[in-house]
C-alpha cells in the first residue's frame, strides 16, 4: 500500500521579506521628504524674517521646528516655531531674539495666525548702555550688570565738589516700561541704603533714590507686550509675550503705548 505525501507547503517568508523592504524603503521615503520640506520650510521662513525685520541679507537666522513636517504640511498649521539671531537691531540698540511660537497657520483664511508666542531678548552690557543712553540723570557709560542688579554711578554736587555714589537697581517690568529700584549705595566705599544717602545728601538724592521708569513698550507693536526683566550673570534679559493675532491684525502691528 503506498503511502500519499502530504502536500508541500509554500515558503511564503520571501512575501514577508518583501514586505518589510518595501516598508522599510517606504520610512525611508517619508524621511526624506520630511528633511527636504523642511529644509524648503526653514528656508523661506528665515527669508521672510530677513525681508521684514529689514536685516541684513546675511544675517545669521536659525530656524526650528519641532515634530514631523509632513504631517503639519497637510494640516496647514506649524505647532512649535522658534526663530532666533544674535545682534539683531532693535530701534537704536541691538540684541540677541529668540522667538517661540505655538499653532502657527500659514495657509487657509488666516495665515500667520498663532494660538500665541513668546520672545526672550538679551543684552550684554554695551548693548544695555545703548538702550538707557536717553535716561536723564544717568550716565550710560558707567551703566553695568552684575547680577542680579544694573548698576551705574552718579555724581552728587555737594558745595562744588562732584561726590561719585554707586547705585544698584532691581530692573523689573511694570505696564511696558523698565522699572530700575534702588537696592543699595556705594559712597567711598561704604554701603548705604536710601535713607542714609537722603539723610547726607537731603533733597540732592531726591531723584537718586527712586525707582526709574524706562517705557519699552513704544519701541515694540502693540501685540508684543514686556513681561518680565531680570539680570542673569552679565546679561540683562527681557521677557516678552505675543498675541496670536500679531501677523494679523494691524492694529497690533502698530507701536504701542506704555500706561
Amino acid at each position: 500500500m503506498t503511502t500519499m505525501e502530504a502536500p508541500r507547503r509554500r515558503r511564503r517568508w520571501p512575501w514577508f521579506v518583501a514586505l518589510v523592504v518595501v516598508l522599510g524603503l517606504l520610512v525611508v521615503a517619508w524621511f526624506i521628504a520630511d528633511s527636504l520640506i523642511r529644509g524648503l520650510v526653514t528656508t523661506a521662513v528665515r527669508a521672510g524674517v530677513v525681508q521684514q525685520l529689514g536685516l541684513p541679507a546675511d544675517q545669521q537666522v536659525d530656524v526650528e521646528i519641532e515634530g514631523m513636517m509632513v504631517p503639519q504640511l497637510v494640516g496647514g498649521t506649524f505647532h512649535d516655531v522658534t526663530v532666533s539671531s544674535d545682534d539683531v537691531a532693535l530701534d537704536g540698540t541691538a540684541a540677541d531674539v529668540s522667538v517661540q511660537l505655538n499653532d502657527v497657520e500659514y495657509r487657509g483664511d488666516t495665515p500667520g495666525k498663532m494660538a500665541s508666542g513668546t520672545a526672550v531678548v538679551t543684552f550684554d552690557q554695551a548693548q544695555l548702555q545703548s538702550l538707557l543712553q536717553n535716561v536723564d540723570g544717568l550716565p550710560t557709560s558707567s551703566v553695568g550688570l552684575k547680577e542680579p542688579d544694573i548698576t551705574a554711578t552718579v555724581s552728587l554736587s555737594v558745595f562744588g565738589a562732584k561726590v561719585p555714589v554707586g547705585v544698584a537697581m532691581e530692573p523689573s517690568a511694570s505696564n511696558g516700561a523698565l522699572v530700575l529700584t534702588p537696592q543699595s549705595f556705594s559712597v567711598a566705599g561704604a554701603t548705604m541704603t536710601a535713607a542714609d544717602v537722603s539723610s547726607r545728601f537731603g533733597s540732592l538724592a531726591g531723584a537718586l533714590t527712586q525707582p526709574r521708569s524706562i517705557c519699552i513698550a513704544d519701541r515694540l507693536p502693540a501685540g508684543v507686550t514686556l513681561t518680565g526683566m531680570k539680570v542673569a550673570g552679565d546679561t540683562l534679559v527681557a521677557d516678552l509675550s505675543i498675541n496670536g493675532d500679531l501677523a494679523v491684525d494691524t492694529s497690533l502691528q502698530q507701536k504701542g503705548t506704555c500706561s
